[in-house]
């Protein structure tokens, strides 16, 4: 496991989990703000993708599991990405439209967060969420986070404005690896 918290589990994706990801990225109402569900081949894609990253990066997004039935409702977690020409390290989630409005978005995206201040040492970690996914800034609200600023991805052919939420390492908590001090 990459992170646990009281009603979930996060760790790295697998070939197995694909019957959950294409429940997840084959739902209409889901990927609306991915301009729609995705063919067999870009869950495919997008599996291999995150499998790379954890492989090259060391980070990508993860299953999300419920702690009580190991069953995967989503996948939230951390990647680099390029946010107001700046190379940023951004958090991410997708849930499984059943798991909805229970919190769980927030749970595990606040876990990511603080992994990513306490594991990785970043200074600031970024939400980039599609103007008109009200759903998704709420998460990044609830995770203590500003608009920073607006920006446009093009993805499948069309221009999506996008809000970059941010959120910085709060004052006076240092990196994991920072706190355990020199050895030398």
């Amino acid at each position: 496991m990459i992170v646990e918290t009281e009603r979930l589990q996060l760790r790295e994706m697998s070939v197995h989990d694909l019957p959950a990801l294409r429940a997840i990225m084959q739902d209409e109402e889901t990927m609306v703000a991915y301009q729609g569900a995705f063919t067999d081949a870009m869950v495919v894609g997008w599996l291999d993708r995150m499998l790379a990253r954890y492989r090259d990066e060391g980070i990508g997004l993860w299953a999300v599991l419920l702690r009580g039935t190991g069953q995967m409702i989503g996948q939230c977690g951390l990647t680099r990405q390029r946010i107001l020409d700046e190379d940023v390290v951004e958090v991410g989630y997708l849930f499984n439209r059943s798991f909805w409005h229970h919190g769980y978005a927030t749970e595990a995206a606040a876990a990511c967060r603080d992994h990513g201040f306490g594991e990785l040492g970043a200074e600031r970690i970024y939400a980039q969420v599609r103007d008109t996914n009200i759903a998704s800034m709420n998460v990044a609200i609830r995770l203590g986070m500003t608009v920073r600023g607006r920006f446009v991805k093009h993805y499948r052919g069309v221009d999506m404005p996008h809000l970059a939420f941010a959120v910085d390492r709060p004052a006076g908590t240092v990196p994991h690896d920072a706190s355990r001090g020199s050895t030398s």
